[in-house]
């Protein structure tokens, strides 16, 4: 089922002239790698549902792990208009890529960069970042999604130790990590992180299978059984649901950015299909019908690069804010889907196959809209935004 990979990024309003050669010279880098890499097996990888771990250290000699990261600590010390680069491109190939660059990025380095002690930077970040260690973030639970805040995961102190014990659900790459970053209540009801490493008695990460969705993924659950946790594996500065949040605004970034690869790629294949497409004697282009699809693919596509872009700018100065991450991620996962959809129409038949990459994006963007906070959520943060009033509860 390998393919050959011709990709031609589109770029309506020459949103290229906005970018430094650097940040055009990192993505051709991944996008090099996602067309060598990526392409020819990711739609067996998907059909057969395994997860190509294979990839893994090469996405860590790229450069794809944290690359925000100061270099002590193994990253790049990259700009976040970079990192979003790195993960549009990763998602172009596939969003379940992007998933484990984006979880070992933003939900395991950056809070032990962020919240952990000096000691846990040096002990984790440069293994992380080279991918010689693999991570996963516990936040989500049976009972608990959109409400993370009514988790019943806790520890106990022990006197020389911690005793932990719950369960965490719906976590990328918890097959495979070497170490969980998990969100815990402590005997107050205080939310704090705790790094669970793999080989700890009462740990286990069983799989989840049978998905429809992020087949090329592998997604499981974290269950703790009396799993005693050495007190310097807590991390010390920063605890309430703030912290964990926190990662998430980093990860939902990059998620915008990623819906954005999705999407260039399905509008890339439609526009190529339909110049090849011959029916009533002439390209299927050359009806009104498809003109208005493709006209309107592109012109969403336009709409999030730009905001996308300003947001990361914002990021940049420290001046982006949770509801604006929200408003792009919720915005450009509608966005990516409805194209996946209109694309997969202008294909007919051959859509729904392996030959093309449409409906992998389409079934992967379904899971892509709920993770890291629903679309219904996002749009009732904006709406706490810019009201005042709360509609959670």
């Amino acid at each position: 089922m390998a393919k050959t990979d011709n990709f031609h990024s589109p770029d309506y309003y020459i949103i290229d002239d906005l970018l430094t050669d650097e940040h055009k010279l990192i993505r051709k880098t991944i996008r090099d790698f996602v067309k060598k890499e990526v392409s020819p097996i990711i739609e067996e990888a998907c059909q057969t549902c395994k997860f190509p771990s294979f990839l893994l250290p090469k996405l860590g000699e790229l450069g794809c792990f944290g690359p925000f990261i100061k270099t002590k600590y193994g990253g790049a010390e990259l700009d976040q208009i970079s990192y979003g680069l790195i993960m549009q491109e990763l998602e172009r190939g596939d969003s379940g890529i992007r998933s484990t660059a984006s979880v070992q990025s933003s939900l395991v380095m950056y809070p032990i960069y962020e919240y952990g002690s000096e000691e846990q930077r040096e002990k984790y970040l440069k293994k992380l970042a080279t991918g010689e260690l693999m991570g996963c973030f516990g936040l989500t639970e049976p009972n608990h999604g959109s409400n993370p805040g009514g988790m019943e995961t806790s520890f106990i102190d022990r006197g020389d130790h911690f005793l932990l014990n719950g369960s965490k659900l719906w976590i990328s790459n918890s097959p495979f990590a070497d170490i969980a970053i998990v969100w815990a209540k402590n005997e107050e009801g205080r939310i704090k992180g705790v790094i669970v490493e793999r080989g700890m008695e009462g740990f286990s990460t069983p799989e989840t299978h049978n998905k429809w969705s992020l087949r090329a993924s592998a997604t499981g659950e974290l269950v703790f059984d009396n799993v005693k946790i050495p007190k310097e594996n807590i991390l010390p500065n920063k605890d309430g649901l703030g912290a964990p949040l926190g990662c998430l605004d980093s990860a939902r970034y990059g998620i915008a950015w990623g819906a954005i690869g999705a999407a260039m790629d399905c509008y890339d294949t439609a526009l190529r299909y339909s110049k090849e497409r011959i029916q009533f004697g002439k390209p299927i282009a050359g009806f009104q019908l498809q003109q208005k699809k493709l006209a309107e693919m592109i012109t969403e596509i336009t709409k999030a690069q730009f905001i996308t872009l300003r947001l990361g700018q914002l990021k940049n100065e420290n001046k982006a804010t949770s509801a604006q991450i929200s408003m792009c991620k919720r915005n450009n996962v509608e966005m990516a889907l409805n194209i996946t959809r209109e694309a997969r129409q202008i294909l007919g038949g051959m859509g729904i196959t392996g030959e093309y990459s449409i409906m992998r994006h389409m079934m992967n963007l379904e899971s892509v809209i709920t993770y890291e906070g629903t679309h219904d959520i996002h749009l009732l943060i904006t709406g706490l935004d810019i009201t005042g009033e709360n509609a959670f509860k």
